[in-house]
């Protein structure tokens, strides 16, 4: 029996998220050492070579751009040759130099066998926030002393299933868009990021609320960028909000459409480049939206909404919410922001994202 002072399947999860991000190994179903491989050191990787052969996880989409062959579906497993140093693996998992230095390979997959391990890595990878690429090595001997250990299967059960969250804190927050506002801080039982609900006036629970599912950009919201239409779209919703008197804004901390700011700003180097924004989140090993909209349904329930009328362009997060008990009874177009530099990227939404411009 577990100690109640242990930790639970979900808190082994948030600790080897943090084991990847500063480039610490995790046990994999005790046979198998995984690492990210973009915190991976040099000295580690020469202790990791010393017990077995390496294979370097992709994910198809990164395996597609380096012509490697797929034979899992959504990942490939590639066989690392003894000679590879860390720079032959980095250049495999991150995109930047494909451009000058495009053939890599040739590259070898194995095919066969059981790739759940391989799978656990690459989603530990992507809700790290890290380039989903990981370096496997098997483990024959005892778990080396202070590693996280998670069961593969559990790892992916706990990683798909819905978010739980609690209220921490709320209070009057003055706007410029309304004076009655009211922030609510939410937080997940998983460590991961808080996520904001912003009440305008006081809404009626029993009548469909305006509201907005918005998707934080630290470039559009804070910066200004003019490379996307973010910032206007969280000004505009809110203004509208004050101008009907009552409506709930969900700030939700999935920067990049789920990817984090920092893999954001590759996508945004590959976009310099010449490819476009779902073009760049391929090239990076990502889907093209990689945010989870359940925590929208899930915080509306707790502020106690079951009908909507939505502010969006993008028909998937009617869907969305639809499928998971709320009703969307109007959506409302929101089209604002459209200037000379995100022309492309907007025209990109609407004809490879369904956005409705």
């Amino acid at each position: 029996m577990l100690s109640p002072l242990g930790p639970t399947p979900i808190e082994r999860l948030n600790r080897a998220r943090a084991d990847l991000r500063i480039g610490l190994p995790v046990v994999l179903s005790r046979r198998t050492l995984a690492v990210a491989v973009e915190t991976l050191g040099a000295d580690r990787l020469a202790a990791l070579r010393g017990l077995g052969p390496l294979t370097l996880v992709l994910t198809s989409w990164r395996a597609e751009t380096l012509k490697a062959r797929v034979y899992d579906n959504d990942l490939a497993r590639i066989r690392v040759p003894e000679d590879a140093d860390l720079a032959w693996l980095q250049a495999l998992a991150d995109p930047a130099d494909d451009l000058r230095v495009p053939m890599k390979g040739p590259l070898a997959s194995e095919r066969g066998g059981d790739a759940t391990v391989a799978r656990a890595a690459i989603a530990l990878a992507k809700t790290a926030h890290l380039l989903p690429a990981a370096l496997l090595v098997p483990l024959d001997g005892p778990v080396p002393e202070g590693l996280t250990c998670l069961d593969a299967d559990e790892a992916l059960r706990e990683l798909s299933a819905e978010t739980v969250l609690a209220p921490v804190s709320a209070a009057r927050v003055p706007m410029r868009a309304a004076e009655k506002g009211r922030l609510h801080i939410f937080r997940p039982d998983d460590g991961g990021e808080e996520h904001y609900a912003v009440e305008i006036g006081a809404p009626d629970r029993a009548q469909p609320v305006l509201a907005r599912l918005h998707s934080a950009c630290f470039t559009g919201d804070v910066l200004g960028s003019l490379k996307c239409d973010c910032g206007p779209q969280l000004h505009a919703a809110l203004d509208h909000m004050g101008r009907d008197g009552s409506g709930v804004l969900l700030y939700l901390n999935q920067e990049g459409r789920g990817i984090g700011l920092a893999n954001k700003m590759r996508a945004y180097s590959l976009q310099d480049q010449g490819f476009d924004t779902v073009e760049a989140n391929h090239r990076l090993g990502f889907e093209d939206d990689e945010r989870d909209f359940r925590i929208g349904a899930a915080l509306l329930r707790r502020l106690g909404f079951d009908r909507v009328r939505l502010l969006t362009n993008n028909p998937a997060k009617v869907r969305m919410l639809e499928s998971h008990g709320i009703e969307v009874v109007e959506r409302v177009p929101l089209k604002v922001g459209l200037n000379h530099f995100n022309a492309g990227y907007l025209a990109t939404k609407a004809a490879k994202s369904g956005h409705l411009l």
